[in-house]
């Protein structure tokens, strides 16, 4: 601010010389010119992939290239893919100037969050499959490695927490073979860090009586969290009451708000159906949250071992595709990703909301 000050003195007369100082702000601070700058804001959208063979081992060395993409059906320019989990492709990291403005996707440790959520039941045709799989839930661990971090949940007639994140994954086998089924889970304080408990503690499960609200709960508290999570959905299900005959039964108002939450956190949910049953009314639940989320469903009462190994494999890692926006209006659009040039199956989330 400059300030513009004139002194005038009077002549003539007997009395003392006056000084008179008007002194005239220029610029007052209520009028103060704003500076000028100059801004540029560059948006993209990242999508989580998963490219597997039909064991659900990951297809490494992929390039932006080898995806097709398309946004409310738009095709949208793939930038840059990064891979993110315990082996680099073929062809490296992406350059570090790629990321330099997108740290919340840069591969930094832990690498990946997994979220192990026990929806337990003690009727028959569902508990054999049940401790089946808890029993071997070693086998869902060997994809991921020292950097990653896990946490494990549970459901029965209310929502549990057992682990917040750890890289210990000795402790994370004890308590799914030996202590989700058997006993009740300790007092757990927020971990240093990154911390799931911090955002969900075991007083609201207590009060969490739809396993959709306990989805949609998980969602929301892994949203502030960095990067790409999975979750896997160990159950029997849920959805409508009544047999389900076609694939266009509709789940209600809750499973959308889990969906939701799921989606803006970026958790791909996997299902293993423990029911020991070819067909069912409950699986509508896992296979639909699956397949929108960007994993995968299993059925488990034939190939236990194949299925919890496809899991495995798939957690091991995945690529994060940077996209240009599409030129559409606001609203929810659907997402399709295309492998190119090669075969494998592709995993990413069903929509995106402009």
């Amino acid at each position: 601010m400059t300030r513009l000050c004139l002194a005038v003195v009077p002549r003539g007369g007997v009395a003392p010389a006056i000084m008179v100082v008007l002194c005239v702000v220029a610029g007052l601070e209520a009028q103060q010119q704003q500076q000028r700058v100059e801004r540029v804001d560059v948006s993209r959208v990242l999508i989580d992939v998963r490219v597997i063979d039909g064991t659900g081992r990951p297809i490494l060395g992929l390039e932006p290239d080898d995806f097709h993409v398309r946004i409310g059906g738009q095709p949208v320019l793939v930038e840059s893919a990064l891979w993110v989990g315990g082996a680099a492709p073929r062809s490296g990291p992406i350059p570090s100037t790629v990321l330099a403005d997108r740290p919340e996707a840069a591969p930094a440790a832990p690498s990946q969050l997994v979220v192990f959520l026990v929806q337990k039941s003690l009727e028959h045709d569902r508990l054999i499959g049940l401790l089946r799989i808890l029993q071997e839930s070693e086998r869902l661990l060997s994809g991921l490695t020292p950097g990653d971090r896990v946490a494990v949940l549970s459901f029965d007639s209310h929502l549990k927490i057992w682990l917040d994140f750890t890289g210990d994954l000795d402790r994370v086998r004890t308590v799914l073979a030996d202590e989700v089924m058997f006993r009740k889970p300790a007092a757990i304080a927020p971990g240093r860090g990154l911390s799931l408990v911090s955002r969900l503690s075991q007083e609201v499960g207590r009060k969490t009586y739809a396993i959709e609200d306990a989805l949609r709960l998980l969602g929301e508290a892994l949203e502030s969290l960095p990067g790409p999570k999975s979750v896997v959905l160990i159950g029997y299900g849920f959805g409508p009451a009544m047999p389900s005959i076609t694939v266009t039964s509709v789940l209600d108002e809750s499973y959308a708000e889990a969906r939701a939450a799921l989606h803006a956190a970026r958790a791909a949910v996997f299902s293993l159906d423990v029911t020991d049953a070819d067909v069912h009314t409950f699986e509508l639940g896992l296979e639909t949250v699956a397949v929108e989320t960007g994993g995968f469903f299993a059925r488990t009462h034939l190939n236990a071992r194949g299925a919890m190994d496809r899991v495995g494999h798939a957690l091991a890692g995945h690529y994060v595709l940077f996209t240009e926006p599409p030129d559409v209006e606001p609203g929810t659009h659907r997402i399709e990703v295309e492998l190119l040039r090669q075969e494998g199956i592709v995993l990413a989330r069903s929509s995106y909301v402009e």
